[in-house]
C-alpha cells in the first residue's frame, strides 16, 4: 500500500525535508507539492501519495460483526455508531424498520439477573467493488436467574465503502422457527376432539384419535400428528402456527381453529 509523504521546505533551503518516504516502487508522478515562493517567507510544501481505497475481507467484516453483538448485552452502543451509516435501513425479526436513530436507542443493558452471548456461524459474503453482502446464522444464549434459553436468528448485512469508511448501509434480521416444548395432557380428552370440521360443506378436515395420539387429515392426505402444547392446544412438527379446540358452554368442542400469525381461520364441527 501507498504512503503519504510530507516533505518540509525550511527557511533557506532549497531542498525538502522528507519526513515519510513513498512505498517501493512510488511513482513520481503521484507527488503534489504547494509551496509560499515569497521571499523571506517560511516555504512549507506539502506532497500527498494517491491512496488507494482500503480492501476488506469476509474475516474482517466477521470480526466487525461480531464487535457489534459482543456489545449488546453491556449496551454499548459505540460500535453501533461506528458501523452502521447515518442513512441505514434496519429491519429486524420483530418486523420493525428502524433508521440509525432508532436502531442505537434499541441498543439497552439487559436488566439485572440477564446475561447473553451471540456466536456468529454459518457465514457467506459477496464483495464486489465498494459492495460487501455478509449473511451468517446468529446462535443466541441467554440466561435469565440461572435458567438458559436459545434462540437462532439468520441475518444478512450490506456494507458500502464511503471515503474508504466500510459501514452497513442495509440489514435484514429473520428468526428461524422452532417448534414449542410439546406439554403433557390426558389422552382421555382426545375423544372430545375427533371429529369432523368443515370450512364449506365441500371443503373438510378430519381429527381422529387412537387412544394415544391425535391426528389431522385433510382429504386423501397423510395424517399429521398433532403435538400437545397444552390442554386443547396443538401443534405440528416444523409448521408455525396452532390448532385449539376451544369448548363450548356446555363443555363440549364445536369448532377448530387453526391460529397462524395470530389470524384465526374457523372450522366447523359437523359430527
Amino acid at each position: 500500500m501507498r504512503k503519504a509523504i510530507i516533505l518540509i521546505f525550511v527557511i533557506g533551503s532549497t531542498s525538502p525535508t522528507l519526513i515519510s518516504s513513498p512505498a517501493k516502487n512510488e511513482s513520481a508522478n503521484t507527488i503534489r507539492t504547494a509551496s509560499n515562493t515569497q521571499p523571506g517567507n517560511t516555504r512549507v510544501g506539502v506532497a500527498q501519495a494517491v491512496m488507494p481505497q482500503a480492501e476488506i475481507t469476509q474475516a474482517e467484516l466477521l470480526r466487525r460483526t461480531q464487535e457489534l453483538f459482543d456489545a449488546v448485552s453491556s449496551g454499548n452502543q459505540a460500535p453501533w455508531r461506528k458501523y452502521f451509516a447515518d442513512d441505514c435501513l434496519y429491519f429486524d425479526e420483530k418486523g420493525r424498520n428502524m433508521d440509525k436513530a432508532a436502531l442505537i436507542a434499541d441498543v439497552t443493558p439487559l436488566p439485572l439477573g440477564y446475561s447473553g452471548v451471540i456466536i456468529l456461524e454459518k457465514a457467506q459474503s459477496h464483495i464486489e467493488g465498494d459492495m460487501a453482502i455478509l449473511s451468517y446464522d446468529q446462535n443466541e444464549k441467554e440466561t435469565i436467574y440461572g435458567q438458559t434459553v436459545t434462540a437462532h436468528y439468520h441475518e444478512t448485512d450490506t456494507w458500502m465503502r464511503r471515503h474508504r469508511d466500510w459501514q452497513i448501509v442495509a440489514a435484514q434480521v429473520l428468526r428461524y422457527y422452532e417448534d414449542p416444548a410439546p406439554g403433557k395432557v390426558d389422552p382421555a380428552s382426545f375423544s372430545g376432539y375427533a371429529g369432523t370440521y368443515q370450512l364449506t360443506p365441500t371443503v373438510t378436515l378430519t381429527i381422529s384419535t387412537d387412544g394415544f395420539q391425535l391426528y389431522r387429515q385433510r382429504g386423501s392426505h397423510p395424517k399429521e400428528l398433532l403435538i400437545p402444547e397444552a390442554a386443547g392446544i396443538f401443534f405440528r412438527k416444523g409448521v408455525e402456527g396452532r390448532i385449539l379446540f376451544p369448548l363450548a358452554d356446555d363443555g363440549k368442542v364445536e369448532s377448530l381453529i387453526d391460529r397462524r400469525n395470530n389470524e384465526d381461520v374457523v372450522w366447523k364441527k359437523m359430527k
